[in-house]
C-alpha cells in the first residue's frame, strides 16, 4: 500500500509516551533530522535486526545530526525490555492504539508465513529539520537499513 502521506509533506505532529514513560512529541525534536521508523513487533527477528542496525549505526547517525525513533504497538514496558536487551541508544516509543502508526500510513494487510494478517508496516520517515518528509522508505528490508539511511543523509 502506498502512503497517503508524500515526500514534501508536513510531518504530522504526536504525542506517544517512551519506553520509561515520558512523553514526547515529534515537534520537541525539530531542528534535527529526524530517521522516524515504524516496526511490527519488539524482539522478533526481523525487528531485532533492524533495531540493532540502527543501533550499530547509531554514532555515525548522530553525527550527522539525526535523531532515531522507533515506533510500534508494543508497550513501554516492552519496549524497556527490547532497549535493555539489546542495548538500543535510541528512544522507542508506544503506540498501543495504532493511531500514530494509521495517522502515518503504517497500518494494513500483509503476507506473515503465508497467512494474510492486519499490522504495522514497516517504513521509515527522513523528516527534516523544518518537520518536513524528505524521504519516505516503502517495504524495509530489516538488515542493512540503516547503512542505506546513512547513505540517503
Amino acid at each position: 500500500m502506498k502512503s497517503l502521506l508524500k515526500e514534501n509533506d508536513l510531518a504530522p505532529d504526536f504525542t506517544l509516551p517512551d519506553e520509561t514513560g515520558i512523553e514526547h512529541n515529534l515537534s520537541e525534536f525539530k531542528g534535527k533530522t529526524i530517521v522516524l521508523y515504524f516496526y511490527p513487533k519488539d524482539d522478533t527477528p526481523g525487528c531485532t535486526k533492524e533495531a540493532c542496525s540502527f543501533r550499530d549505526n547509531f554514532s555515525q547517525l548522530t553525527s550527522k545530526g539525526a535523531i532515531v525513533i522507533g515506533i510500534s504497538k508494543d508497550s513501554p514496558k516492552s519496549h524497556e525490555k527490547f532497549k535493555i536487551k539489546y542495548n538500543l541508544p535510541f528512544i522507542l516509543l508506544a503506540d498501543e492504539k495504532a493511531e500514530v502508526i494509521k495517522l502515518y500510513d503504517c497500518w494494513g494487510t500483509k503476507n506473515m508465513y503465508g497467512k494474510i494478517i492486519e499490522g504495522t508496516l514497516r517504513k521509515t520517515f527522513i523528516i527534516d529539520k523544518n518537520g518536513i518528509i524528505k524521504k519516505i522508505f516503502e517495504k524495509v528490508t530489516p538488515e542493512g537499513h540503516a547503512e542505506e539511511i546513512l547513505k540517503y543523509i
